[in-house]
């Protein structure tokens, strides 16, 4: 976890903490090894020279390979492109900044918000699966989702196809959701594309969520890591229809590795998408027939 305590010349250097998270070569952990060696001078370390990024511990090959990425950012342009589509940029030491989240190994320096920020004080739940469900796993997300969207649970998933729109498209009807992206968070990059309707409607009762800034189209790479921020919003994941090499088995692999709990749908066991979250079960996971399952284990009932 960054530790670092907010003052007013941490909000006046905004602009450099979302030119570092422009840098390909920089994520969480090598930002606090910078943010260390300057003493949380960002303006300083922007225009350092090489020579002081390898006296803060990177190889030359890298550190030559930050400065001149450095000087390909205009950074006043990235704060246009921010005000321009609505992005919110959210740094660590902001109040703001969900603390669930700061928990956890490797939290985003910056997080970038679409929408309404104040959302993050509610207990969240993240509710993922596969991207072809069943029409059993229709029907019991529908059941839970929309029982728990009712409670103000807010519900997290990442916006992709099957169970992830399912689940945000029901939270929606019943309470609020967020989308948390691969991607940066305008328009032209929000992913799938087809979803583009769904994140606009996100927008308006809760919120899209990326460590990216505008204009990052989705890699592989960003696939993986944005699974941990799911889990990390949230005092547990929920796990509704999974195959055995399914992404959101990821999420859940994320949540053990935070000290989060894990929820699993049991499922028909002729059925591949249920391989996956009866697993879970026989490894420890939760087992859920009902909210209860899930309210029971955070001392909230009904």
């Amino acid at each position: 976890i960054i530790k670092m305590s907010i003052t007013l010349k941490n909000k006046d250097l905004l602009p450099f903490w979302v030119g570092f998270s422009c840098l390909r070569h920089i994520g969480p952990k090598r930002f606090q090894k910078i943010f260390s060696f300057f003493r949380g001078d960002l303006e300083k370390a922007w225009s350092a020279p090489v020579s002081e990024y390898i006296s803060c511990g990177f190889e030359p090959k890298l550190a030559s390979q930050i400065c001149n990425d450095q000087r390909q950012i205009d950074l006043g342009k990235k704060m246009e492109e921010l005000k321009k589509n609505n992005i919110e940029a959210v740094i660590i030491t902001d109040p703001r900044y969900p603390k669930l989240l700061k928990q956890i190994y490797d939290p985003p320096f910056v997080l970038y918000v679409r929408g309404k920020i104040e959302i993050f004080s509610k207990p969240c739940l993240a509710v993922v699966g596969t991207r072809k469900h069943s029409v059993y796993g229709k029907k019991v997300l529908e059941h839970l989702v929309s029982q728990l969207a009712s409670l103000d649970w807010i519900i997290v998933s990442g916006l992709a196809l099957g169970i992830d729109s399912l689940a945000h498209q029901v939270a929606l009807e019943n309470g609020s959701t967020i989308a948390v992206i691969p991607s940066g968070l305008d328009d032209n990059c929000i992913c799938p594309s087809r979803n583009l309707g769904l994140a606009h409607r996100i927008m308006q009762n809760g919120a899209l969520v990326s460590e990216h800034p505008p204009g990052k189209p989705p890699e592989r790479y960003t696939f993986v890591i944005r699974n941990r921020i799911i889990s990390g919003l949230c005092l547990g994941s929920l796990i509704i229809e999974a195959p055995e090499q399914s992404g959101a088995l990821l999420t859940a692999s994320a949540s053990l590795e935070q000290n989060r709990e894990v929820f699993s749908v049991p499922g028909d066991i002729f059925s591949e998408t249920s391989l996956g979250t009866n697993k879970l079960i026989q490894q420890g996971a939760k087992m859920v027939t009902s909210i209860s399952d899930i309210l029971d284990v955070f001392n909230l009932g009904i």
